[in-house]
């Protein structure tokens, strides 16, 4: 699929998609004879990967690691045992260092909702009443 479809489908601006391009976290995995990038079903998941990352706080060095991290896990061709613990011990870190991320989130979130509640109660006492 052309870069367009894969932004609509990754809601990611087409200027991103070349930003993570250049940066080395994605590649397209083809160009058309026209020179349009064509991507595949892998590099919008791959994407999708990226774009939950970065509301939680990842870096984008962060990002690339934990990519390399789970290529060389599904491609699983010569690892031995340690170096597959090895990986998996990285993916580990990311959940967990993204578990706490959500946690502190949910507090941000709940700490949001009580104000806007706190607000719109001091709303509701200060209107007038209406007149019959």
């Amino acid at each position: 699929m052309q870069i367009g479809e894969v932004a609509a489908r990754t809601e990611l601006s087409l200027r991103t998609i070349r930003h993570y391009e250049e940066t080395g976290l994605v590649a397209p995995s083809a160009r058309s004879q026209g020179g349009f990038r064509l991507y595949t079903e892998t590099d919008v998941q791959r994407l999708m990967v990226i774009r939950r990352m970065k509301p939680l706080g990842f870096t984008l060095d962060q990002m690339r690691d934990l990519l390399d991290a789970t290529d060389l896990l599904d491609a699983d061709g010569d690892l031995d045992a340690g170096e597959r613990e090895a990986l998996l011990t990285r993916v580990r870190e990311y959940e967990q260092a993204a578990a706490e991320q959500v946690d502190k989130l949910r507090v941000q979130l709940a700490r949001a909702e009580d104000f806007a509640a706190t607000l719109r109660t001091r709303l509701e006492q200060n209107v007038p009443a209406a007149r019959p």
